[in-house]
């Protein structure tokens, strides 16, 4: 019972944080002013590092996107537990299994003994989505002020038409359910995204197999 105030405060903390963030984020998104000075005030580094004065956009988006999601990716990386998550997973899986199949058989006392479990194996699957909700403002104040500096550097371009396999002319500035160079953004960044994550989960679940292989598991 003396653990229960520090987590409550912590807990109470984490939320508080998450709510500011998102609250930032929506005026980031609905002012314009406030988007635009975020943008400048970021731009002030990283223009004359990739912004290439506007006459390569396509390599900026990629650059910018590279760069962030390495970010965003590389921190949820060291505050997660992989072979924790994949365990959670499995076990999840399995009591699915089971209680799914207990209902199709209609074994009211598997069922019983499920339910009794169940919140312990809700306790440990909500562990490992809390540790993922954490990180979720920290990544959100990289993804913001970037953001917020690739709308005022494509706004700011004096010809933001690119071309693409799918058209001879596009505008970036253009926009459809969004605008033309979040979804250039997104093709670019989604897919390198998988791939960085794939990959350290993969070095993650080498090192933890070494280390259980030298502790004799």
């Amino acid at each position: 019972m003396a653990d229960a105030p520090p987590q409550n405060a912590k807990a109470t903390t984490s939320r508080m944080l998450m709510i500011f963030v998102f609250v930032m984020a929506i005026f980031v998104m609905f002012d314009q002013n406030l988007r635009t000075s975020l943008g400048e005030l970021v731009g002030l580094g990283l223009t004359p590092l990739w912004g290439f004065d506007g006459t390569m956009p396509v390599v900026t988006l990629f650059l910018t996107g590279a760069f962030m999601t390495f970010l965003s990716i590389v921190v949820r990386h060291f505050f997660t537990d992989y072979v924790k998550q994949a365990e959670s997973q499995r076990i999840m899986s399995a009591f699915n299994k089971e209680m799914r199949q207990a209902r199709l058989e209609n074994n009211t006392y598997k069922l019983k003994k499920l339910m009794e479990m169940q919140p312990k194996v809700m306790e440990e699957s909500m562990k490992q989505t809390t540790t993922q909700m954490k990180l979720m403002p920290v990544t959100m104040l990289i993804i913001i002020p970037i953001f917020a500096w690739l709308a005022v550097f494509v706004g700011n371009m004096d010809s933001a038409l690119i071309t693409v396999p799918w058209s001879k002319v596009a505008d970036l500035n253009d926009t459809y359910v969004l605008p033309s160079w979040v979804l250039l953004y997104s093709l670019i960044s989604i897919p390198f995204g998988q791939v960085l994550s794939r990959g350290l989960r993969y070095f993650s679940f080498k090192r933890r197999l070494k280390e259980l292989k030298a502790e004799g598991k």
